[in-house]
């Protein structure tokens, strides 16, 4: 039954006693998900339930920490290398060799997994797709079931679908598809339609604990004739070691519980915050037998700054985020101290997203869509990254043939030790040294994304095309930030020289929903949820306290 068809009864699933020495009462809350039954068996939530009952308390310390540095932060308005692990950065260790599925990331996809894009970015000619449950995910209960069951189908090789004009997709042969590496959600997200006594379960524990107690034995049973298999993850929103620490004994519990050899896990992770900038050496460290790598993901990133030292003085505003490039000597310095830690360490490092979309109907958007990733690529090569990301099946040849170029038919470039200077503090945090300006254009521009992602997030859509650029949460959460930031700052236009203020924002997103109906026409817009998506942005965006992720209060508006 269609998830939108209301809720059904919520029933209660006993533990094994073996699990747990009480067996806690387990509620599926959510609607009914056409073939459910296939992954929510007693045993697949029994071993989630599992993970929440072993390290929940861990999780929510860890959340309680993230607010307690983030005060500190304000209040020194600084950050810094921490001096009680400099052992670790100067120790002389490496992490796991890489899998044969892992050699080679010159190219890596990224996306939902719903039904036509697991079958197209595995066909994408990618080296790698990140299966995608957080970012580009909206996380209905709908689209987490479903996504689930879309990657066994996609494993056991019968997965197809056809679209409402009849054309039909199906996968390659197997020797030419893409390796999975899934993205659980983050720390900080809770799944709401799963209750054990009560209380809500991590989507990190959900997603993760599902597609590996389905999954991890499945992919080493066929990894004899499939080197591209292996239970391989990207780990989002890290902030610290210890956040990589609770993984990593997450990994070793699930591995033991499953009787999977210890060390088959093999996860990446995305260095998206300021702080986790400043422990990548100790990130690493403690994921070393399940170490793959670590990934620029720089949308995420400028957002962390932002909230992080939103209110920290003009030297952390940032400006119009489309003029913050890779370039940018805070971002160059960043991407130059992870391309050193990995190869330092063994360990492969991954570029972050051309966000660019190519259009097949427009030849000069195309054009420069091309252009844009090209240099973007080139850039990321040439400073001895071992592969990138792209959000688009037509941009993977654009990507490969820049890796191709400087790699040839080396698997990647980890001999590569990149520039010998040192990053500093000072580097990764001079904001201002970036350049560019605060103009009301922007201000404009993070309006209209805002309301535009938001409005779709909420109809269940993760990866949102916008003017030409592939959206996701990330930024979203830029956008948001950004306005707050401003405004907070008392931050004078430099085109316009008026001064960002909450009024001059409702005053744009009123225009900006009129805009909508005139262009959409009064039906489609008012079967949209723009008035919706319009309240939750100037909450966000305009409330006297910050939201850390505007996910939380988004969140109990999904079904």
């Amino acid at each position: 039954m269609a998830a939108d068809q209301g809720p059904s009864p919520s029933p209660r699933l006993g533990v094994p006693p073996s699990t747990s020495p009480a067996a806690p009462v387990v509620t599926v809350a959510g609607p009914r998900v056409h073939r459910a039954e296939e992954v929510l068996t007693p045993e697949a939530v029994a071993f989630v339930v599992g993970l929440h009952r072993a390290f929940e308390g861990r999780r929510q310390e860890l959340l309680a920490r993230r607010k307690a540095r983030r005060d500190e932060i304000a209040q020194s308005g600084t950050l810094d290398f921490l001096p009680g692990t400099a052992d670790v950065r100067a120790g002389d260790w490496t992490v796991a060799e890489a899998p044969r599925a892992l050699q080679d990331r010159r190219v890596e996809i990224t996306g939902p997994t719903d039904r036509k894009m697991v079958i197209n970015a595995l066909n994408s000619g990618a080296r790698i797709w990140l299966a995608d449950f957080e970012d580009a995910t909206s996380p209905t209960w709908e689209n987490v079931v479903s996504g689930q069951i879309n990657l066994i189908d996609a494993f056991e090789g019968r997965i197809d679908f056809t679209t409402s004009a009849g054309k039909a997709y199906t996968l390659r042969p197997a020797a030419e598809l893409a390796t999975v590496v899934v993205r659980p959600r983050g720390w900080h997200l809770d799944e709401n339609h799963l209750l054990v006594d009560g209380t809500p379960v991590a989507g990190a524990f959900l997603d993760f604990g599902l597609y590996f107690f389905h999954n991890a034995a499945r992919l080493l049973a066929k990894g004899a004739e499939d080197p591209n298999s292996g239970p391989y993850f990207y780990l989002p929103k890290t902030e610290s070691h210890l956040e990589a620490r609770l993984w990593n004994d997450v990994f070793t519990h699930a591995q033991a519980q499953l009787g999977i050899p210890y060390g088959t896990i093999r996860a990446t992770v995305l260095i998206e915050t300021i702080t986790a900038a400043f422990e990548m050496d100790e990130i690493l460290y403690e994921l070393r037998d399940h170490a793959a790598g670590l990934n620029a993901g720089r949308w995420d990133y400028l957002f962390s700054i932002v909230k992080n030292f939103r209110d920290a003085g003009e030297h952390y505003i940032l400006p119009d985020r489309n003029s913050v490039t890779m370039t940018s000597p805070f971002m160059a310095a960043y991407t130059r101290l992870l391309v050193q830690t990995c190869h330092k360490r063994g360990a492969h490092a991954i570029g972050g997203m051309a966000a660019f979309i190519p259009s097949r109907r427009d030849p000069e958007v195309n054009a420069a869509a091309l252009e844009k990733v090209k240099a973007d690529k080139d850039r990321e090569a040439g400073n001895g990254f071992d592969g990138s990301w792209v959000a688009h099946p037509d941009l993977v040849p654009v990507a490969r043939a820049c890796f191709d170029a400087v790699l040839g038919e080396r698997p990647n470039q980890k001999d590569n030790p990149g520039p010998s200077e040192p990053v500093t503090a000072e580097q990764l945090l001079d904001i201002a040294g970036a350049g560019g300006t605060c103009t009301r254009a922007g201000l404009h521009n993070a309006v209209q994304v805002g309301i535009r992602y938001i409005e779709a997030w909420l109809r269940g859509l993760g990866a949102v095309g916008i003017f030409n650029m592939m959206e996701d949460a990330a930024t979203a959460e830029i956008s948001r930030s950004q306005i707050w930031q401003w405004i907070h700052n008392g931050v004078v236009l430099s085109d316009t020289r008026e001064k960002a203020t909450a009024d001059v924002v409702r005053t744009m997103v009123a225009a900006e929903l009129a805009e909508l109906r005139a262009e959409l026409g009064e039906d489609a817009y008012a079967g949209g949820r723009w008035r919706e998506a319009a309240q939750l942005f100037e909450q966000v965006a305009l409330a006297e306290d910050f939201a850390d992720f505007l996910t939380l209060p988004a969140l109990p508006l999904l079904g």
